[in-house]
């Protein structure tokens, strides 16, 4: 145990060194990360996840709409939800996968900014140590993927949870696949501590805003449904803890659903490339407030007081859009 908590705090030291970014020490044992906000007081971010295609089904044109409102709302930074890389990761730091799927597809000047990674279960099928490597911030600067961390702003705080650890059937049920669990075994030690640090963490927060991000659904129409083991162990702690969105992936698809007894808003910007047509699953028209099966993405403001969220399509029309207030939640 004392090997493996070594091995993390070298692996991000290096992440430190390498980015630039500022750390910030906390009584939680997450890394903590700081991004600052605009002069306005305000923070604009994108938010992509299920992409890496190398460019195919649609990722270079939906990369190219999120430039172009890019240059619009000037991102702050970029959050990817995870599958970051099909069908099965990357098989090392060399695999040219990451500039193929990843350099070479992001190219507008506003998504030159830094991008906020988590992992997802494809992403799990191949090297992940690869992924969490400061290697790849050399070749890319933008770069910058951790299993679980929090990000702080002046109006926010947002955190990144490895959500594909929780998931039964991919150690009992794997089928082909193959899962590098390198990291994470002993899984229930693993998701304990996890589970005990993001608790700690929440409730140690003065923030304006929680946002906690992950990959896996919690609540979703789309093919994938509700992973019902994130519904056991992870929701009552979002709940818990007055958590404002949640937002994932895994659901190829655009999605935002209410709760019906909390503020809790339930965000998935999955259509970062393929998408699933038609997959969709009965669900209460008061929380569905929007379910799009295409491809696409989503921008989100937040100041203080205000949460302004808006979907986008592949074209660059609004889908939908949402706006909380401390104290009050349009429908």
């Amino acid at each position: 145990m004392a090997s493996k908590n070594l091995q993390n705090i070298i692996l991000l030291y290096n992440i430190i060194l390498i980015c630039g970014l500022c750390l910030v020490y906390s009584k939680a044992e997450l890394p903590r990360f700081e991004h600052p906000i605009k002069p306005d007081g305000s923070l604009s971010i994108l938010v992509v996840g299920d992409w890496g295609r190398r460019g195919a089904y649609n990722q270079t044109e939906v990369a190219a709409q999120m430039a172009k409102i890019g240059d619009q709302v000037d991102p702050d930074f970029i959050i990817s939800t995870g599958d970051n890389f099909y069908e099965d990761g990357l098989t090392g730091v060399d695999d040219p996968a990451f500039e193929e799927s990843f350099s070479n597809i992001y190219l507008g000047p506003s998504l030159q900014k830094q991008w906020y990674n988590v992992l997802g279960n494809h992403d799990y099928r191949g090297d992940v140590l690869a992924q969490l490597d400061p290697i790849l911030r050399k070749k890319d600067s933008k770069w910058l993927c951790l299993r679980s961390f929090i990000l702080n702003t002046d109006v926010a705080e947002f955190f990144f949870i490895d959500t594909t650890p929780f998931v039964d059937k991919y150690f009992t049920n794997p089928k082909d696949h193959k899962y590098d669990w390198r990291g994470v075994l002993p899984r229930d030690e693993y998701l304990f501590n996890l589970l005990k640090d993001l608790d700690t963490a929440l409730k140690e927060s003065s923030s304006d805003w929680k946002i906690v991000v992950g990959h896996h659904t919690l609540r979703s129409a789309g093919k994938h449904g509700i992973t019902f083991e994130l519904e056991e162990r992870l929701l009552p702690v979002l709940q818990e803890n007055n958590v404002d969105l949640y937002v994932n992936g895994h659901d190829h698809c655009l999605e935002h659903i209410s709760s019906p007894d909390s503020p809790l808003q339930f965000l998935t910007s999955g259509g970062g490339s393929k998408a699933w047509r038609g997959n969709i699953r009965p669900w209460s028209p008061e929380e569905l407030k929007l379910y799009y099966d295409g491809q696409g993405f989503m921008a989100m403001k937040l100041t203080k007081y205000d949460v302004y969220i808006q979907f986008y399509d592949i074209v660059g029309d609004i889908l939908h859009q949402w706006s909380g207030s401390k104290g009050f939640y349009s429908v």
